[in-house]
């Protein structure tokens, strides 16, 4: 039998402490790489993490930002990355220089959607709305010389409340369609004549079809009649109809179909100027009868307030002319012509696009007819709309109409009579 020395059991017990130290400092090494590892990828995780909330975290001044919450709505993430936009309520307004007016006497009523017609220097107010309730059925009279209200006469009781159709010659008014009655009742078809020296009232044929508020003027010796409202008062109506017409008296038994107008509807200015026919601004839409209501109440439908301007000259075709600095209707009877120009005063323009409030006119608009070109000439002391204008000795009129809730919101609120003037100078 072989012994094992000493010296040679030593170098065994060395070898395998020495084995057993290499394998420790390998799994020590294996630990230190593995927890290194972790560490490394807690702190990316912890990265995105903090970079994500970021972005869905509102920050408060003087707090720190709150962790988001899992689950959270993705809406919401996206609602605190965009910053809520806000529209003012008069961001339909135009800059305009200021206007000095003077406030006047007052109309007898307070009227919204009446008409008006001047002849020389008197201003003949004619019905429309003394309340939503209530409407009016007389003419009522302002001397522009003497600034003094007078002569109030009464309207045939066939004849309509609203939404008229109106033009003079000089001494005869002829009156056309509209609508019969308060709230949003149905039009009538029915036509009259006013001799305004005799205050005498006449028939004339009826429309083909009753209209609200149509475009209404006198070119070459007839009645022009266009557009409008249909019966249902909502409808744009593109018919146009002439009727021959001579001191006060019908030539013709029917009225005669005309080229349609290119673009139907209601409240615009009609003006007859250098032997042409323009047709200015409008809707198309409006209010209509509530389905079923016994009292016809009226029911807000989309409107569509537009700038368009359209001329008919000897070559009778529509043609475009360029339209008005905003849209804007409700102008019917809200203009008048001072030195070759058209005046077009307040009205009504597109609605807010999200209150969807209806938005008031405050604008004075001047249209020079030998450039073509629209200016805004100045401010009236509140936006209204359907308001009754007048031109008399370097003075513009209006009075009527309803007017905003304040400089600061231009949605309709109250029905007035007031009348105002201001030195106009072109």
């Amino acid at each position: 039998m072989v012994r094992s020395t000493p010296k040679h059991a030593s170098r065994t017990f060395v070898f395998v402490i020495s084995c057993f130290g290499l394998l420790a400092a390998g799994l020590v090494a294996d630990l230190l790489w593995a927890s290194s590892k972790s560490s490394s990828g807690y702190h990316s995780i912890a990265t995105n993490w903090a970079f994500d909330d970021s972005r869905s975290t509102v920050i408060v001044p003087h707090q720190q930002p709150q962790k988001a919450k899992e689950g959270s709505d993705v809406k919401d993430k996206k609602k605190a990355d965009v910053p809520e936009r806000v529209l003012s309520a008069t961001f339909a307004d135009l800059p305009a220089p200021e206007l000095e007016w003077e406030k006047m006497a007052p109309a007898p009523v307070p009227r919204l959607d009446g008409a008006a017609i001047q002849i020389k220097n008197l201003l003949y107010v004619f019905a429309g709305y003394g309340t939503i309730d209530f409407v009016h059925s007389h003419v009522d009279v302002y001397n522009f010389t003497d600034n003094t209200w007078g002569g109030r006469f009464d309207m045939p009781k066939e004849m309509a409340h609203s939404h008229l159709g109106m033009v003079t010659d000089g001494r005869y008014i002829y009156v056309v369609t509209g609508q019969y009655g308060p709230q949003c009742r149905g039009p009538t078809a029915r036509t009259f004549v006013l001799d305004t020296k005799t205050k005498q009232w006449s028939d004339m044929p009826p429309l083909p079809v009753p209209r609200y508020a149509p475009a209404t003027q006198l070119w070459r010796g007839r009645l022009h009649v266009m557009g409008g409202s249909g019966e249902n008062r909502h409808t744009p109506a593109l018919e146009h109809w002439s009727l021959a017409v001579k001191n006060g008296k019908a030539l013709e038994k029917e009225w005669r179909s005309e080229i349609p107008i290119p673009r139907g509807g209601p409240h615009r200015a009609c003006i007859v100027v250098d032997d042409r026919l323009l047709v200015i601004g409008g809707q198309e839409g409006d209010f209509m009868a509530k389905p079923g209501s016994p009292i016809f109440k009226c029911s807000r439908r989309n409107e569509v307030v537009f700038s368009d301007v359209y001329m008919l000259d000897d070559e009778m075709k529509w043609k475009n002319l360029p339209p008005m600095p905003k849209p804007d209707s409700h102008i019917e009877f809200a203009w008048v012509m001072v030195n070759h120009s058209i005046i077009i005063v307040g009205g009504t323009t597109e609605k807010h696009p999200i209150t969807k409030k209806m938005v008031l006119v405050g604008e004075v608009f001047q249209f020079n007819l030998d450039s073509l070109k629209w200016s805004v000439i100045g401010k009236l002391p509140y936006r209204v709309k359907t308001t009754l204008a007048g031109f008399w000795n370097g003075w513009l009129y209006f009075t009527s109409g309803q007017r905003d809730k304040g400089p600061d919101d231009p949605a309709p609120k109250k029905v007035l009579g007031e009348m105002w003037r201001t030195k106009l100078s072109l």
